[in-house]
Formats: structure tokens, sequence, C-alpha cells
């Protein structure tokens, strides 16, 4: 399954993620900050979907409510509820 996220009030500005028996296989990330992005997408592929959610839900960004790893569990949390685009 594949679902596109559409992160909101962070840098980046799409989010592709796939996973397949509740285990993330591919995330690409658009925009945001590059090697940063590259660091977890290589950290979280593997992982399974809640272990992600769980490491990466809640991180704020500066003043921000919220950050790129934050959007990213988010991405994940409807992935793993099925509800794919």
């Amino acid at each position: 399954m594949t679902i596109n996220h559409t992160p909101r009030g962070v840098c980046s500005h799409k989010m592709t993620v796939s996973a397949e028996n509740g285990i993330i296989t591919d995330v690409q990330i658009l925009g945001g900050c590059d090697g940063n992005l590259k660091g977890i997408v290589s950290l979280v592929k593997g992982m399974k979907l809640e272990d992600a959610i769980d490491k990466l839900s809640g991180i704020r960004c500066g003043g921000k409510d919220t950050s790129c790893p934050d959007q990213l569990s988010i991405a994940l949390k409807k992935l793993l509820n099925g509800e794919i685009s």
C-alpha cells in the first residue's frame, strides 16, 4: 500500500510512503532539509509502522507545533489505518 501525504506547517511539501505487511518499504519526501530527511528515510525503512509512529510522533521543529518527522508520523498513521491514496 502507498499513501501520498501533503504536510502542513513544515518545509517539505509532499510525502509518499509505501508499506507491506506493516513494514515501511519506501519513503520519498520532497522539500525540507535534504540531509536530515535522507537520514530519517534511511532509518525508518524496514521499520514496523507502529514503531516509526511512536518514535516520530510529536516531534516539534523550533517554535512550530509540528515537524517533518511528526508529519511523516501522520502519513504513517494514515497508511496503518488503510487510508491509501
